[in-house]
């Protein structure tokens, strides 16, 4: 025989108080006393009472719940800003459904519909490596009140806010770094150029050579995946070459450790014979025997700022104003052994 749950009809016939003076008692209300508010939570939990949330939410207009899609989230950057969004929404009562589109754009589109099934307050997306069209996004800011914002991987719409990091300011100081350690035939492991933050990434990488004076070669620049073995197959194909790097800036860390592995096969000196500079500051780069210099992307932050951008909304909303923002953060560079050849 199922078990039945408990109701506030049951928690109000034990008090022997009105079914309205429970409800208003489990919801805070200023016109009902303390001490009455105390003995319902106290029968609330000794009869194992649970609030109906669905119902609580088709009162109020919101679930205290939202959505985040990322393409994978075993990583360390999609992690941590998840763990900032928490620690950002948690304190106002709000709890996070997260979902992978595995960089799949026809997942990512599921899931987003799965989230808006779900009436979930907004949804925060970084877009896969294969997502172009926008037209079923822009449909859902069209057609409800959903917000959607952008971080790491956005395209721009307008209506939806972004949160993303300077990707160019941080290639130009990985290559600044590299040229000013005197390495001058610098190699671009250039990620997936569909996506904006590597596009960005390989322009500030040509900046710094242009800014230097240094000759921008097209077979320097290599269109990889994010993996080690993709990595590890780019510094194989590099070494056949008759005139061989002496630096390699790589818009993705694991490139950046498939490299390093490479290099050590091959017997080369890092960073005497051949510097190596990753982006994204995964925990790896700096636990190794040899460290690797890399690009931090202060994903906590901005897991903490897209919640907050959230919350202003509602603020703002609550005004009948819409505020769209485009925030950028300051990457920093961490210089480690891998590309120290200068004291």
């Amino acid at each position: 025989m199922t078990k039945k749950n408990t109701t506030i009809y049951d928690i109000s016939k034990k008090l022997n108080v009105s079914v309205a003076t429970v409800s208003r008692a489990l919801n805070n209300h200023p016109r009902i006393s303390q001490e009455t508010k105390e003995l319902v939570a106290a029968a609330a939990k000794e009869m194992n009472y649970k609030q109906n949330n669905l119902a609580k939410a088709l009162k109020s207009g919101e679930t205290k719940t939202v959505g985040v899609i990322v393409p994978y989230i075993n990583t360390n950057f999609f992690s941590s800003v998840i763990r900032g969004l928490e620690e950002e929404l948690s304190p106002h009562g709000y709890r996070v459904i997260i979902c992978q589109s595995h960089d799949d754009a026809a997942i990512e589109k599921k899931q987003l519909n799965t989230l808006l099934h779900t009436q979930v307050d907004c949804i925060f997306i970084s877009i896969s490596r294969n997502t172009s069209d926008m037209e079923y996004v822009k449909k859902i800011l069209s057609t409800t009140n959903t917000p959607i914002i952008f971080f790491d991987r956005k395209k721009d719409i307008p209506g939806i806010s972004t949160i993303t990091i300077d990707d160019h300011k941080g290639a130009y100081q990985a290559t600044e770094h590299l040229i000013q350690q005197g390495y001058k035939n610098i190699c671009h492991f250039a990620g997936d150029q569909n996506l904006e933050i590597y596009q960005n990434r390989l322009n500030g990488y040509l900046d710094a050579l242009k800014d230097y004076k240094l000759p921008v070669i097209k077979e320097n620049i290599i269109n990889t995946g994010s993996s080690i073995e993709e990595g590890i197959s780019a510094m194989k194909s590099l070494w056949k070459r008759k005139v061989k790097p002496d630096a390699i800036f790589s818009a993705s860390d694991f490139t950046a450790l498939g490299a390093c592995k490479e290099i050590k096969n091959l017997k080369i000196k890092i960073p005497e014979d051949i510097g190596v500079i990753g982006f994204s500051n995964e925990p790896f780069t700096q636990f190794m025997e040899l460290s690797i210099s890399s690009v931090d992307q202060t994903p906590v932050l901005m897991g903490k700022i897209s919640g907050n951008v959230f919350l202003e909304s509602i603020k703002d909303n609550s005004s009948g104003i819409s505020i769209e923002k485009k925030l950028v953060l300051t990457p920093t560079l961490h210089i480690r052994q891998s590309s120290k050849r200068k004291k």
